[in-house]
């Protein structure tokens, strides 16, 4: 696992309360090792050739890279868009404390 790093995966859902299942569901299932839920994003995107807004709840996701194909999966399955934003990005460093918390958090026994 020496290749293993910090992700940081944002998706955005349409409520608060699947914002709050899906982030349970996630740490619950190891995916995740927290979950960040944010109210009061306004999404502004094109979709079907019209610019469209949306009022959303963001998921700020903090796991390990090897857990984000299972992680996007479970999203994918889970969400009620039918094209969820899933977005990862490795994080570039990160205390040693709060990493061995991720991995301890993340890893099945």
């Amino acid at each position: 696992m020496a290749d293993e790093q910090l992700s940081i995966i944002l998706v955005t859902t349409p409520s608060q309360d699947v914002a709050q299942q899906l982030a349970q569901d996630l740490v619950g299932e190891r995916l995740a090792a927290c979950v960040n839920v944010v109210s009061g994003v306004r999404s502004i995107y094109a979709w079907e050739g019209k610019i469209e807004w949306t009022e959303e709840v963001l998921m700020i996701i903090k796991t390990q890279s090897g857990r984000y194909a299972a992680l996007e999966e479970y999203v994918r399955t889970h969400h009620p868009y039918d094209t969820p934003e899933i977005v990862e990005m490795p994080a570039g460093r990160v205390t040693p404390h709060y990493w061995q918390w991720v991995v301890n958090a993340t890893t099945r026994d």
